[in-house]
């Protein structure tokens, strides 16, 4: 990070070298986006968030307008539910397949739309499980047989979907049950559950890959935070024609399995999670099912648990017809920092040192990308085991070391240090000083500290990415022909502090404190912009191309107002769309999970993907919620996304040309 407010200086300068930047010929969009059409929720299993239409430019994308909405549940459902409050975090996309979009509502239901008019063709309907709100999944998933197969079974397409706590397959053309899957078309998902669980609970997409469909989870007891059991975030496949379990795969190994060397002292016996709470992908060429798991009970201690903790915080690659381990890679080991992988790895065919390579690149929330070969799991580029903080808690081992790839260098910042405090002017970088001096900071993977009761002691450890910083679960974008990564991302530190444990009321020596979004002076951000940005990686060379800021930040701010400050960056949770002609990104809304004091946004861009220069950017009503995806309709393309804030109902927009 460059010294001072002027890096905007730095962003342009690196991409003045844009032009030369040589074009490596790659194929072509796969079939699920082929035909205007996006059968997948990232449009494709590899998650790479491309289509290959190009009816929207740069010569026309100043034309755009909405050309429908439609509520996050239909009003024939709330007008049969008058008691029913929905909540407008709202993260569902749609998929386009046959001409008919289908997405999962705010509720939880299967709505197919009107492509053209947003208009429902058919609502899935709600069995004796009660509506609830905020139960939308950020996705569904469409199955339906390869042409010419001769598989014994019910080969009817279907629409599979999650729903308090069961798992549903229906008829595309009219959303009734098939009732050849499960019982009665649908399969219980609390069934085989252990008896930390309670009840089922997930709200990514499923994943459908040759004829299994793999569900995650977020099996997490609510009082987990206070103590150091749980229940384990299986991951299960179950039969795509029956309904029928397939396998179970156990992230947190049991006795005589490999990994479990990694648990001292038997806690693999006890701990919980380590879900795949995010989105998943798949190579459907080789059978293979990628995983992003997450952090493990308790998040932000681990005396009960000492060791690497496998396989939590990991990619892991998985074969999709017997969930037998292929390879896996620990991105965060005997994780402290609640740096689950968020995101679904993106499966992308790269060209490095003239070799060609099938490769998976994993974006994290401590800003790093990791490109593995998708098929052996080994480093594209050297991953260095560099030295680590010791943590100071009593109990406690961090990790001596972390993985932290050499190539490519991370997206945005890491660690807090005096250098990159907030120095608009000299008064806000005292006053900044002032507010560090409270806390216990350093670089990334400073561990959580105890907070002291004194009026001079320590208040915990400002944690840089912060638990919901660097990449999220609305992960990046990856243009197939250029080799080119779009990474969105937040700088938002956060305070890790630990507190003893009560005995009344927790197991745990110490436990995670208030995890309070730290402010800088006056209301502003602690450290630089930008506070929200776009970087773009050019994954055949592991370099950074260009980074700009997305969105304007704080610039108003009546503090810093009087310098006339360039975009400063949104701190938001931004969503990616690459289409062969166009990056768009969207500014997540303030409603979103802990988004920071000043973040969230309500804007849209279109960018140029070769330098990032916003060629395009239209304000909404609200930010969006929901991942963007685009489509071709007769004959016009459409993009569509969900939008909701505190003050406006939640809803799908779509944009056309006129």
């Amino acid at each position: 990070m460059t010294t001072g407010w002027r890096w905007w200086r730095w962003a342009a300068a690196c991409g003045a070298g844009v032009v030369a930047l040589a074009v490596v010929s790659l194929p072509a969009a796969t079939n699920d986006t082929a035909n205007g059409e996006w059968r997948r929720y990232s449009g494709d299993n590899g998650s790479m968030k491309y289509s290959p239409l190009d009816q929207i430019n740069a010569a026309n994308v100043g034309r755009l307008r909405v050309a429908w909405r439609h509520p996050q549940v239909d009003p024939s459902i709330t007008a049969k539910n008058p008691a029913l409050t929905l909540q407008n975090n709202f993260r569902s996309t749609p998929i386009m397949v046959g001409g008919v979009l289908y997405a999962s509502n705010g509720v939880g239901l299967v709505e197919a739309l009107d492509p053209e008019t947003g208009r429902p063709l058919w609502i899935q309907r709600p069995d004796a499980e009660p509506l609830l709100p905020g139960t939308s999944n950020r996705g569904v998933a469409y199955w339906s047989p390869d042409p010419g197969s001769r598989t014994a079974g019910d080969n009817a397409a279907r629409i599979l979907t999650y729903r308090s706590r069961y798992l549903y397959a229906l008829d595309p053309k009219t959303g009734a049950p098939l009732t050849s899957f499960g019982a009665g078309g649908r399969v219980d998902l609390n069934s085989g559950l252990g008896p930390l669980a309670g009840t089922y609970r997930w709200n990514a997409a499923p994943l459908v890959v040759r004829d299994v469909v793999v569900m995650g989870s977020s099996m997490v007891d609510q009082d987990s935070a206070s103590k150091m059991e749980g229940e384990p975030g299986d991951v299960r496949a179950f039969d795509v024609r029956t309904g029928k379990l397939r396998w179970i795969w156990r992230v947190i190994p049991r006795a005589g399995e490999a990994g479990v060397e990694s648990w001292e002292g038997e806690s693999w016996a006890y701990t919980g999670a380590g879900n795949v709470w995010s989105l998943m992908s798949a190579d459907d060429e080789l059978g293979y099912v990628y995983l992003p798991t997450t952090s493990v009970t308790n998040d932000m201690y681990g005396g009960h648990r000492l060791g690497d903790n496998l396989y939590s915080s990991s990619i892991v690659c998985l074969d999709a017809t017997t969930g037998k381990k292929v390879w896996h890679f620990q991105t965060v080991h005997h994780d402290l920092f609640d740096y689950d992988n968020p995101a679904a790895p993106i499966l992308a065919d790269i060209t490095v040192h003239g070799r060609r390579i099938k490769a998976v690149a994993q974006v994290t929330k401590q800003s790093l990308a990791f490109v593995l070969d998708r098929v052996t799991g080994q480093p594209v580029w050297p991953i260095e085991e560099r030295p680590a903080p010791s943590s100071t808690v009593p109990g406690e081992k961090a990790s001596p070391t972390q993985p932290v790839p050499t190539r490519p260098p991370p997206f945005d910042t890491q660690g807090i240090s005096i250098d990159q405090l907030i120095d608009f002017t000299p008064e806000l970088r005292a006053e900044a000083i002032e507010i560090v001096k409270n806390y216990v900071t350093g670089p990334v993977f400073t561990p959580p500290s105890v907070a002291g009761q004194g009026p001079n002691d320590k208040k915990g450890t400002i944690q840089v990415p912060g638990s919901v910083g660097g990449a999220d679960w609305t992960g990046a974008g990856f243009d197939p022909e250029t080799g080119m990564l779009y990474v969105p991302s937040m700088t938002n530190p956060f305070v890790s502090n630990l507190l003893p444990g009560d005995p009344k009321q927790t197991n745990l020596r110490y436990r995670a404190s208030t995890r309070e979004l730290i402010q800088g002076p006056r209301g502003l951000p602690l450290l630089k912009p930008p506070y929200g940005r776009v970087t773009a990686i050019d994954l055949n060379r592991g370099e950074q191309v260009w980074m700009v800021a997305n969105g304007n930040g704080p610039r108003d701010h009546p503090a810093i107002k009087h310098l006339n400050l360039p975009p400063l960056g949104q701190a938001v949770r931004a969503a990616p769309l690459v289409t062969k002609t166009l990056l768009f990104v969207t500014e997540g809304d303030q409603i979103s999970v802990r988004t920071p004091p000043l973040g969230g946004g309500t804007m849209v861009r279109a960018l140029d993907k070769a330098t990032g220069r916003t060629i395009w950017d239209a304000k909404l009503e609200a930010g969006a919620t929901g991942a963007p995806m685009t489509y071709l309709h007769k004959g016009k393309q459409y993009i569509t996304f969900a939008i909701g804030g505190q003050q406006h109902p939640a809803e799908f927009v779509a944009l056309s040309l006129p």
